[in-house]
């Protein structure tokens, strides 16, 4: 399964860290020690359905636990019949030097 999320945390961090409850969210996102890739515009994630719809709604919930007033999550999903993909690797390494 593949998933891509982006958070939009209000604020988006603090005076001295401009994006520091997005910082978070891709901190919970490393901690789970999946393959992921950060994005300007999201995160992708692979993993199980098991791995990986706590996860986003862990990665949710960072940016409100580091301080965020109010956040808005946007999440894609894909998944193949048997788990078997699609991958990052299916979608974007052909376009990857």
């Amino acid at each position: 399964m593949l998933v891509e999320i982006q958070v939009l945390p209000s604020p988006s961090g603090t005076d001295t860290a401009r994006f520091a409850h997005v910082d978070a969210a891709i901190a919970r996102i490393q901690a789970a020690d999946l393959l992921y890739e950060v994005g300007p515009l999201g995160t992708s994630v692979e993993g199980t359905p098991d791995q990986l719809w706590p996860l986003l709604r862990a990665v949710h919930e960072a940016t409100l636990e580091s301080g965020a007033g109010s956040v808005m999550s946007i999440i894609k999903v894909g998944q193949a019949a048997a788990d078997r993909g699609p991958t990052m690797s299916d979608l974007t390494g052909k376009f990857r030097a």
